[in-house]
């Protein structure tokens, strides 16, 4: 008993002096209602650089909030819908991403697509990064197009064959 107290009070003096997650100041976040709230909330588990980097359409950032709200972030209902309109408004797809290393894709069918659609929430070296089987492109690309709140079918079907076929591994 006294071993598990000893750890106990061990591990909470380390939790107790651990930095803070949020390295950055709320001064990097663009200005805006739901600022304060993305500073305060978001910083207790994440650092800013997470969300700097991110870019999500409307249904994407609704996900990722109740996400949070479920794992235990503390936003009310109305900072919520604060929230989202700041996240969307200010880390949706268009959004100026952080400065990334040029990146060239490969020719083949869909590559203008990909360059002008996955960018707009990606960095294309997130894209070429990517580890996925073949079979799995359909399902990524569908989720990618309904976080975005779009449905193009013929899209998602040149989207995943050009990403299969040039970043698809075999099982």
């Amino acid at each position: 008993m006294r071993r598990l107290l000893i750890s106990a009070a061990v591990a909470a003096l380390c939790l107790a002096t651990a930095p803070a997650p949020a390295q950055q100041p709320a001064s990097a976040l663009p200005q805006g209602d739901g600022r304060d709230i993305v500073a305060t909330a978001c910083t207790q588990c994440h650092a800013l650089t997470v969300i700097l980097a991110m870019r999500d359409g409307p249904i994407g950032w609704k996900r990722h909030v109740y996400t949070m709200v479920m794992k235990g972030a503390q936003v009310t209902p109305s900072e919520a819908d604060t929230l989202l309109a700041y996240l969307d408004a200010n880390f949706g797809p268009g959004q100026r991403l952080p400065p990334a290393k040029t990146i060239t894709l490969p020719p083949g069918p869909g590559k203008e697509l990909v360059e002008t659609r996955c960018t707009l929430c990606h960095d294309l070296e997130r894209v070429t990064a990517a580890k996925r089987q073949k079979s799995e492109w359909d399902g990524v690309v569908a989720n990618m197009l309904d976080r975005f709140g779009l449905a193009a079918p013929d899209e998602a079907r040149q989207i995943a064959g050009y990403l299969a076929e040039q970043f698809g591994q075999e099982r």
